[in-house]
């Protein structure tokens, strides 16, 4: 308590969300307030082929506001398909961007928007100190964002991740700007999504939940809504994975992405820092990795955590133990078909250390429970090939 007698710090939290079946009828209002009347809608190639698609374009087209397409983002997107959409918004003289899809478009478009207006090169403003102050933010467009998955919460969020292909790392590009204006979740627009992506993608709203509860630092607000979000997914991804037009379970997924990324202000941690290197070395779903990694860290971060879990646990309906809590996460992971080791996703076993130092220098590192350095991460690795989970205290 005398920490906290002390505390000085900052919350944030999220831009204005429609949320509802038919909401994506309302985009061109959304657009007008958010000052745009030539958007560029930024999506993936696979969206683009899609029915779906069209839903989002027909209320630009009732409300003849000009518009184009670019479909140019791949699922581990690099800063090429952001200069590419910015070298379409700029020629074109699109004042705003509608982001449409998955985590990948929706940073990507978020993306768009904010390069449309600076002149340094992307990775300048890389989340690291106060980098984000080198932009000029009188050029950064509005955004509106719609996803069509639930799992990154990317439509509430005002950073967005795009890998290097030179290092083959991820890194995080941030500012405040970023935010979209609105954000338009419309359950219906996610029925469409397979089993297998809507696991993997809540796993990815589970996990953000998951270690932004356990994140050192003192920021109840978010502790509360990542714990609601754990909840949500607990009980409806099974539901979405089993029946995809359930809308009620479509929902509270949407709800839940959101959630997640909201409450991740207050840090990630190790599971993010394990599978980061490994999407962008070998172009593995982000959502995926996290689902599969996710129990490996639990376990290893026991020590510092067993309370806040118990409790957790408890208010879940769960025993007040540990052990409840991660049984609960795999057999999560066997209902929705998650995997349960690394080696089920083909990764070899030959490049542990590179992808470990990557991992102790991923900045989500820095947020685990536990301080975890490249041995840590690669022991963890090993445990996730393996199948084994770790002894917190040993191997």
């Amino acid at each position: 308590m005398s920490d906290l007698a002390t505390l000085v710090t900052t919350w944030n939290y999220p831009t204005r969300i429609r949320f509802g079946v038919g909401t994506v009828r309302e985009l061109a209002e959304a657009c007008r307030s958010a000052g745009m009347s030539r958007p560029l809608v930024v999506t993936d190639p696979g969206l683009a082929r899609l029915p779906l698609l069209e839903r989002v374009l027909e209320p630009l087209r009732e409300a003849r506001l000009a518009h184009a397409v670019f479909d140019g983002v791949r699922p581990n997107p690099t800063a090429a398909n952001v200069e590419a959409g910015v070298a379409i918004l700029r020629a074109d003289r699109h004042d705003g961007v509608v982001a449409v899809g998955g985590g990948s478009a929706l940073d990507v478009g978020k993306l768009v928007a904010f390069m449309a207006g600076q002149t340094r090169p992307i990775w300048d403003f890389e989340d690291v100190g106060d980098w984000w102050t080198r932009a000029d933010p009188t050029g950064i467009r509005p955004v509106v964002a719609i996803p069509t998955t639930a799992g990154t919460g990317s439509e509430v969020g005002r950073a967005g991740v795009v890998t290097d292909p030179a290092t083959h790392t991820k890194k995080i590009i941030f500012h405040p700007g970023m935010m979209p204006r609105c954000a338009i979740l419309d359950p219906s627009l996610t029925t469409g999504l397979p089993p297998r992506l809507t696991a993997a993608t809540g796993m990815d709203a589970l996990a953000h939940c998951i270690e932004a509860y356990c994140a050192p630092g003192f920021h109840p607000m978010a502790e509360g809504i990542a714990v609601e979000g754990i909840r949500l997914v607990l009980e409806a991804l099974p539901v979405a994975v089993r029946d995809g037009n359930d809308l009620a379970a479509r929902g509270k997924m949407q709800a839940a992405s959101a959630m997640g990324a909201v409450a991740f202000q207050k840090g990630l941690g190790a599971v993010h820092a394990l599978s980061h290197p490994v999407g962008a070395v070998y172009d593995h779903h982000h959502g995926l990795l996290n689902g599969v990694l996710l129990p490996y860290v639990l376990a290893f971060n026991r020590p510092a955590i067993e309370a806040k879990i118990e409790r957790l646990a408890a208010w879940l309906g769960l025993e007040r133990r540990f052990e409840a809590f991660l049984d609960a996460i795999l057999t999560l992971r066997t209902t929705t078909g998650i995997p349960h080791t690394l080696a089920e996703l083909g990764m070899p076993e030959d490049r542990i250390d590179e992808l470990a130092a990557m991992g102790e220098r991923d900045p989500t590192a820095g947020g685990n429970p536990r301080p975890v350095d490249a041995a840590t991460l690669a022991r963890l690795y090993r445990c996730a090939l393996e199948g084994r989970l770790p002894d917190p205290g040993g191997s």
